[in-house]
């Protein structure tokens, strides 16, 4: 199962996160979408919550919402994640949440040609549900 998951700032559009995900691999091969939820980087932004499902709705795919991703390590150590969030890459880290214990990211986050998103896609463990 693959599970992209997704950060942004304030000025994302839905338009930033589809070439975010576009940047970080085929949306085909997914199982779901992912953002991290109403306690995390959305919190502030509620629009960009609705962004993320409105995409899930448009590739067909289920949405998975982590509650936390403080202190999920990441290979991406951005100051500015670490300092708001306490992961360095919101991307990575709601991504390897949503996948679950022993997901691996298949790559670094791929930002967005606007640089208002971010994405990243894990891979989980096999036989690890949902």
């Amino acid at each position: 199962m693959r599970v992209a998951g997704f950060g942004m700032n304030s000025r994302a559009t839905i338009e930033s996160l589809r070439a975010a995900l576009d940047a970080a691999g085929p949306a085909e091969a997914l199982a779901a979408l992912d953002a991290a939820g109403p306690t995390e980087a959305l919190a502030a932004l509620p629009h960009h919550a609705a962004m993320v499902a409105e995409l899930a709705r448009a590739l067909n795919l289920p949405l998975i919402e982590v509650a936390s991703v403080a202190g999920i390590p990441t290979p991406t150590q951005s100051p500015r994640s670490l300092a708001a969030h306490h992961t360095g890459s919101v991307a990575e880290a709601v991504a390897l949440a949503a996948a679950g214990p022993g997901a691996r990211l298949l790559s670094p986050r791929a930002t967005s040609p606007d640089r208002c998103a971010t994405c990243a896609i894990a891979l989980a463990q096999p036989g690890t549900p949902a």
